[in-house]
């Protein structure tokens, strides 16, 4: 039987690429009130013991800071770079 989303419920899975301590634990999805969100998960130690911290980003938003970051950068998202005019090779 395959895995079902559900609003109000989500999966979270260990994180295999995680290499500096800032980086989640636990990274996976979840749907709240029919949005889908990214979840980040974080284990940590507090008073009364270890628990876990959590954030959470809605998918587009992260399609948004891709485009966001790529018009910083001149750059177009999506799209080829216009400046191949010349018959030279680029490299």
């Amino acid at each position: 039987m395959a895995y079902e989303k559900r609003d109000m419920s989500g999966t979270l899975f260990k994180n295999d690429k995680r290499e500096k301590d800032t980086h989640p634990h636990a990274t996976g999805s979840c749907i709240i009130d029919g949005v889908e969100y990214w979840v980040n998960a974080w284990t940590k130690d507090g008073a009364k013991g270890k628990f876990q911290s959590l954030a959470f980003k809605r998918k587009e938003e992260r399609r948004e800071d891709i485009k966001r970051e790529a018009d910083r950068s001149g750059s177009s998202y999506g799209q080829q770079p216009d400046d191949f005019g010349s018959d030279e090779i680029p490299f």
